[in-house]
């Protein structure tokens, strides 16, 4: 399983509504995943189908965080976030975005 949410460090609370999609690389490109939004606890708790078979590979979130800052009116640096992971082994693959509208970090959660 692959999960995430966001955190919206500028404001301490979570970031909810930033649109996100996960794909999977192939030898020529990206295939998609799974997609959806963030809920009010800035989590996507179903990305993915549940109970869905997570094969090894690279994955890639990419959040929309330009619409989530000009929703708010506010400028942003960064108009889309790409996290790109390795994905080895059967286990949950939780990634956190923290976020604010000039930097973001990110890290592999539990």
């Amino acid at each position: 399983m692959i999960t995430t949410h966001v955190l919206d460090t500028a404001r301490g609370r979570p970031a909810a509504g930033i649109a996100v999609v996960l794909e999977r690389a192939t030898g020529d490109g990206w295939d998609l995943v799974g997609s959806g939004a963030t809920d009010a606890d800035g989590r996507l708790r179903d990305l993915m189908v549940e109970g869905a078979a997570v094969a090894d590979g690279r994955y890639r979130l990419t959040f929309d965080t330009g619409a989530y800052f000009r929703d708010r009116g506010e400028a942003a640096f960064y108009p889309e976030v790409a996290v790109v992971f390795t994905v080895a082994g059967d286990e949950h693959h939780h990634v956190p975005l923290l976020l604010s509208p000039f930097g973001y970090s990110t890290y592999r959660g539990s």
